[in-house]
């Protein structure tokens, strides 16, 4: 028989948490059954999502910057594409944020929920928040000194110093491309190897998602036992996607203003690379598809799209990064934290940075939420609250990171004068 898909194991996972939560419950021994015994795996798996953050970070993006081979030698159009996904990157970010905070899904949880989960998921969310409350009377430019690290291996035992492992990851890349090949060779190969097997790693924690989201939701419903709670996840949801559909509108603006093309023309040429995209939720899987569509109906000259579409799925995902921005703020708004301006600013930077190192696999998406939300000074523990509806809204932010990689490749082309 057929092993069912991963996501429909998640999705299965989900349900039958909630309906044996809500079946253990009108038994008084129930909720103390599901906290000793159930809720505990859901804590492994949140620590296995922790586990793998940090050596993530540095296999991504030390083997994404050491592709680029030759930094002094990028042409304009490497210069123009870098620049073009980092600007799209901070935009869908600030897109995420700002429609967060304006419906504010977060707020839909009553004060009686809020309280439970606080005292339930965050035995440490006082501490952060008057770490946090610290953070903001300190000086101006401490943000910045707290980026650079005077210790990689301090830094890299926390994945609260995420910033700084990623500076260390950037900086330890270009330095790969400033020697002679020959001599970054060995460090090459070991670090492509290394990202090998931590996506393997993904991928075997990933087979323990149903079981975990299991847990997780049964130990939610325990715990905070509400219909209000499911009202604000269905909120969340709906905020991922009118965000993830704003930021599409923006792409059809940018090919539209830069490269003359209509919607239709774009839509038409793109269409089939967005449904793989939905249906396998990898950037990387629908990568040769979107390639063939970009060149043979698109027009983008095949050395543009051989350029410029690996590199996007690789540091291009915009959809993941207003979603992890999203998720963050929501799971901040649940918890009943008030986030500051600068606190959101660097979920912008962090978000931008995590999304540039996200594997283009399934579910490493929601590895990286858990850099930022350590980064904001947010409970990892809030990921239990989303993850029961991850799995489509990951096919919906995969279907954009795609859509941004076609836009980008027709405007990157158009710039060097090679769109037909």
């Amino acid at each position: 028989m057929k092993k069912l898909a991963l996501h429909w194991q998640i999705l299965l996972g989900m349900a039958f948490g909630v309906l044996f939560a809500f079946i253990l419950i009108q038994f008084t021994w129930g909720k103390e059954l599901i906290v000793d015994w159930v809720k505990p795996f859901g804590t492994i798996f949140i620590n296995l999502l922790k586990l793998i953050a940090v050596p993530l970070i540095l296999a991504s993006l030390i083997k994404g910057i050491s592709d680029l081979k030759d930094i002094s030698k990028l042409s304009k159009m490497g210069g123009r594409t870098i620049g073009l996904y980092v600007m799209t990157t901070i935009l869908a970010v600030s897109i995420g944020l700002v429609i967060v905070n304006l419906i504010k899904p977060g707020s839909y949880i009553s004060e009686k929920t809020r309280t439970e989960l606080v005292s339930s998921y965050t035995a440490d969310a006082n501490s952060k928040i008057e770490a946090a409350a610290k953070q903001s009377e300190v000086g101006p430019l401490q943000s910045l000194i707290d980026i650079v690290p005077d210790n990689i291996i301090k830094a890299s035992s926390d994945n609260g110093n995420m910033l700084q492992v990623i500076f260390f990851a950037v900086i330890f890349g270009i330095a790969m491309i400033l020697i002679p090949e020959e001599k970054s060779k060995p460090v090459k190969d070991f670090f492509d190897s290394f990202n090998e097997v931590i996506l393997k790693m993904i991928d075997l924690i990933m087979l323990f998602s149903p079981f975990g989201v299991f847990a997780l939701l049964a130990a939610i419903v325990a715990e905070s036992p509400s219909l209000d709670l499911f009202k604000a996840l269905g909120m969340y949801g709906l905020t991922v996607l009118i965000g993830l559909f704003l930021v599409i509108c923006v792409y059809l603006i940018l090919v539209k203003v830069f490269t003359k093309k209509s919607p239709t023309f774009f839509f038409n040429g793109i269409s089939p690379a967005q449904l793989l995209a939905f249906s396998t939720s990898s950037s990387a899987a629908t990568l040769p598809v979107t390639m063939e569509r970009t060149v043979d109906n698109l027009g983008v000259d095949d050395e543009v799209a051989s350029f410029v579409l690996p590199i996007g799925a690789t540091i291009n995902m915009d959809g993941t990064s207003l979603y992890q921005a999203v998720a963050a703020v929501f799971i901040a708004q649940s918890f009943g934290m008030d986030l500051s301006l600068a606190t959101q600013l660097g979920i912008i930077v962090t978000a931008t940075l995590a999304s540039i190192g996200s594997a283009a696999v399934p579910g490493a998406g929601m590895v990286m939420l858990v850099i930022v939300l350590a980064q904001a000074g947010i409970p990892e523990a809030g990921l239990a609250l989303i993850f029961a509806i991850d799995r489509p809204l990951d096919m919906c932010r995969t279907t954009v990171n795609v859509t941004g990689d076609a836009a980008v490749s027709m405007i990157v082309a158009k710039s060097v004068n090679k769109l037909a």
